[in-house]
């Protein structure tokens, strides 16, 4: 083998092996935060702005439910299974200095609403088709009937929640 060759093959695993790694610690976490960075417009204007952080969710698709064979139908149930979805709903974090409205005590009021769990089923098909199975009664051939056409409704779970704080100090 070329020494250009081997140097490609190189350059092309070592690429592959920093991209894994780096895509590794983001699959684990289940969100990724987002900071809005105010530091500067706080400088040039002399005053206190609010902070503010978010959360963003990365889905993670999961396996489907395969099809399931069931006696006396011909073509088995889900053909086209739902497809799991997890994730999350975005959070937010923001703090808000106030100039004492509320008394002595209270220098801020914030919102924190984290990024909460997120599960999610696709839409599915299920259809049967216009005959029965073979019908020992009818020489072996099977029985016409009318075709069977499902549509498996999407699923949304989640909880969220939400505090609302007054307090001193930003």
């Amino acid at each position: 083998m070329k020494s250009t060759t081997r140097g490609t093959l190189v350059a092309v695993v070592t690429g592959v092996a920093a991209a894994v790694a780096c895509a590794a610690p983001a699959a684990a976490v289940g969100t990724v935060p987002v900071p809005v960075p105010l530091d500067g417009v706080e400088k040039s204007l002399n005053m206190e702005l609010p902070r503010i952080a978010g959360e963003l969710p990365v889905p993670m698709p999961g396996a489907p439910e395969g099809p399931r064979y069931v006696e006396g139908r011909l073509i088995p149930e889900r053909v086209l299974p739902q497809l799991p979805v997890t994730g999350g709903l975005p959070g937010l974090d923001v703090r808000s200095p106030l100039p004492h409205l509320l008394g002595d005590d209270f220098d801020h009021v914030g919102v924190d609403a984290p990024a909460s769990d997120l599960r999610t089923l696709a839409p599915g098909l299920t259809l049967d088709a216009p005959l029965t199975p073979p019908n020992p009664d009818n020489f072996g051939l099977p029985d016409p009937k009318l075709p069977q056409v499902g549509l498996l409704a999407p699923v949304l779970q989640t909880v969220t929640g939400a505090d609302v704080a007054a307090g001193p100090g930003l």
